[in-house]
């Protein structure tokens, strides 16, 4: 199974790309893990990019692409995986359908996170980082024990420049002016809306139903193909 998470920063694709991972066995492939790797490592990628993540800007698509590749030809990704953070722009889709094509791979199953971009940017710019474990807080809804420590390191914790509220919002206005086309690209039967405002049980419950397994049923012309259910729920309009 091939699964793209679509949400904007801070929708929660992180919780809910465990999740399915652990339920399907899969791994979760993140474009923006690989990128902050790229950076940690200083490899010419990472130089290039760092610069450009920090004004809330989006990394060339030819770059991102190889990146993508590269990974998800590994063994690991032989029975399936996750994507997370790709594709971010419709010449990336069409570029990883024909590769999918081209290799005999499934179509994907399109889950999409939807959130307000009001409580993305109070849910970003409340966040911050460790230095030395990487754990990730958020003041408003999972602080640390210690006000501004670390729980397990103890080191003083930081605001990471993308996180900062003016940040953020360049960072939105780049999603969505993005997502719209990307999602009329995907819209059809392997399209699932999700809203992303729920506790992250009940959306794991949403997606569930999503992924489980599915039934058969037969075409016009004789030949099977699975019936699809969609799960569909109208979320808050976006500002």
């Amino acid at each position: 199974m091939i699964v793209l998470l679509f949400g904007a920063p801070g929708s929660g694709k992180g919780t809910q790309s465990r999740f399915i991972s652990e339920r399907r066995k899969i791994p979760t492939v993140s474009t923006g893990d690989m990128l902050r790797a790229e950076c940690r490592h200083e490899t010419a990628l990472g130089i290039a990019a760092k610069s450009i993540l920090a004004k809330g800007g989006l990394v060339d698509d030819d770059l991102v692409n190889v990146m993508v590749v590269h990974r998800i030809t590994q063994p690991d990704c032989r029975k399936g995986f996750i994507l997370d953070g790709y594709p971010r722009t419709v010449p990336q889709a069409i570029f990883l359908s024909r590769f999918l094509e081209n290799t005999k791979l499934p179509p994907p199953t399109v889950i999409h996170l939807d959130v307000p971009v009001p409580v993305l940017v109070t849910r970003l710019s409340s966040r911050r980082h460790c230095p030395a474990c990487g754990t990730i807080y958020n003041l408003l809804y999972q602080p640390p024990v210690r006000e501004g420590r670390c729980d397990v390191e103890g080191e003083p914790l930081i605001h990471r420049d993308d996180d900062l509220e003016d940040v953020v919002r360049q960072r939105m206005e780049a999603y969505y002016r993005l997502c719209a086309p990307l999602i009329e690209y995907y819209s059809g039967p392997n399209y699932h809306r999700v809203d992303g405002q729920c506790e992250p049980e009940k959306i794991s419950g949403q997606i569930k139903s999503i992924i489980t397994a599915r039934p058969v049923r037969r075409t016009m012309n004789g030949t099977k193909r699975p019936l699809v259910v969609r799960y569909s729920e109208p979320s808050a309009e976006v500002t």
